[in-house]
């Protein structure tokens, strides 16, 4: 099997590092790095920190300004990952395939974000990579004070930048 590739995340807080799981998440992996390769994260930010949880990113601008995604995927919650500490993995609504260009970077053993079934409550969250590098900036953006932002909450009150995500 090939090696999984490897993206590199600029922030404002530094850098980090992910293994992509295209192996194991295909389809989830692929509409990442086309993402990732289009630019389409540069100048984004964290808009959801909730410390204990995760941080969330890539789908708004720092003026929470939400940027337009391309069309939905295959939820892929079935594959075997857990949404464990520094695990990567697709945002999305209720809807199970609803996930486009969010992700969030879980910040502790999340079992309840696992697949247990195929019921919309319990489909679970696609992990797709994990952070590799750079754990310790993950930890700086769970800890950055936060508020609400219009019908948002958990924005960070200093915008957390994502200058680039690019392939290593």
């Amino acid at each position: 099997m090939a090696e999984n590739p490897v993206v590199s995340m600029t922030t404002s807080l530094g850098e980090v590092r992910l293994e992509i799981f295209l192996n194991q998440s295909p389809i989830t992996a692929k509409n990442f790095l086309d993402y990732v390769n289009d630019r389409f994260y540069d100048g984004l930010i964290f808009h959801r920190v909730i410390p204990g949880f995760m941080i969330q990113g890539g789908g708004f601008d720092k003026d929470m300004r939400q940027k337009p995604a391309r069309v939905a995927i295959k939820n892929e919650a079935s594959n075997g990952l857990r949404n464990d500490t520094g695990t990567l993995a697709m945002a999305r609504t209720s809807v199970v395939d609803s996930a486009t260009c969010q992700f969030f970077i879980n910040v502790k053993d999340n079992d309840f974000l696992n697949h247990k079934n195929t019921s919309a409550q319990d489909f679970g969250y696609a992990v797709f990579g994990r952070v590799i590098e750079g754990m310790d900036v993950i930890r700086k953006i769970e800890k950055i004070k936060t508020d609400s932002q219009g019908m948002h909450q958990d924005v960070p009150v200093e915008p957390v930048l994502i200058h680039s995500i690019q392939t290593v």
